[in-house]
């Protein structure tokens, strides 16, 4: 009996539920961006080339010649009344309004980053400090694939392997043709239609690119695009969709349509009214409102377009919530 009352206290029976981003340096610093970048840039799920030869590539050359453009692209686009990326923001901001939905003394919702900060490692710890033996992964990729949703899974587990006392774990890998997403994303259309003065001639869906020899290995990541515009299409018919693929890195061939080609030659094939959107983005961020909306426009325009907007992605918007909240509640 004394062995027992003299037991330390510990926290345990709940569920925590962490939703996790791809990532965000500190700031715009040289040296805050180097840091992200070789961290991601680092991940061979990412870059799937000879580590030794690319780790000589990545220290020699493009970890000294990329922060300054990319440094550049962060300016443009951070919020400096928060002085966080969008990106963090829009993250921090969906995890505290499901929290207010569903979170309970023996539910906790958080949120974390696969590159940069919050680590995945520190909220795994946090979350297991207070009680929670149960955990649920939200990888906020609507479609798989290896160097997004499969690389958040490898920092869980190697997290995991190091605990003497694991919780149980349950991940969501994909949601690319939920309804409630589907649907999220056709109001999200219907929003902008309903903001702006003129008819769209096309409608372009930009997901994130990967290399072409993925979807080669068997990466469902391609076909999950196509999926989800295909029923985008079916609820929102009044216009033509399209599928491209934006934010290609090296000289190696990627998913095409190139998003950056097609901007460029739409105006010429009598599309000059164009409306983007970008399902694979749960957050704005970098790839959204740098490279689309102001160098995607720009080259649109420069082409001979006349309108060109992108609809936001869905952020913290309500529709967005419920969503992820639907998702995790059938987790749990």
């Amino acid at each position: 009996m004394n062995e027992i009352s003299n037991h330390p206290p510990i926290n345990f029976g709940k569920t925590g539920v962490l939703i996790v981003n791809l990532g965000t340096p500190d700031s715009t610093s040289w040296f805050d961006i180097r840091k992200y970048l070789k961290e991601f840039l680092s991940d061979r799920r990412v870059i799937e080339v000879n580590p030794l030869i690319w780790q000589i590539i990545l220290n020699v050359f493009i970890l000294n010649l990329r922060p300054s453009k990319t440094a550049k692209a962060y300016k443009e686009i951070w919020m400096k009344n928060e002085n966080i990326s969008p990106l963090l923001y829009y993250t921090q901001k969906q995890s505290e309004k499901i929290s207010n939905l569903i979170s309970s003394e023996n539910l906790i919702v958080d949120f974390a980053m696969r590159y940069g900060n919050p680590s995945i490692k520190s909220k795994i710890s946090k979350l297991h400090k207070l009680g929670c033996e149960n955990l649920v992964i939200l990888p906020l990729y609507p479609q798989y694939a290896a160097a997004t949703t499969a690389t958040v899974c490898d920092e869980v587990y190697r997290t995991l392997m190091k605990m003497r006392w694991q919780p149980s774990l349950k991940i969501i890998p994909h949601y690319e043709s939920e309804p409630l997403y589907i649907d999220a994303i056709v109001n999200s259309l219907n929003k902008k239609i309903s903001e702006i003065n003129w008819k769209p001639d096309l409608i372009v869906a930009s997901y994130h690119g990967i290399p072409k020899k993925y979807f080669d290995k068997g990466d469902p990541y391609h076909c999950y695009c196509h999926k989800t515009t295909r029923l985008i299409s079916e609820k929102f018919n009044s216009t033509k969709i399209i599928t491209t693929f934006q934010s290609r890195f090296g000289p190696q061939e990627w998913l095409q349509p190139y998003t950056d080609k097609t901007f460029e030659s739409l105006p010429k094939d009598g599309k000059k009214n164009i409306l983007v959107i970008c399902p694979g983005f749960s957050s704005d961020c970098v790839e959204t409102l740098e490279e689309i909306s102001i160098q995607g426009k720009e080259s649109f325009i420069d082409s001979g377009g006349e309108n060109f907007e992108m609809v936001p992605c869905l952020n913290d918007n309500d529709d967005h919530i419920i969503l992820l909240k639907s998702l995790i509640q059938k987790s749990i």
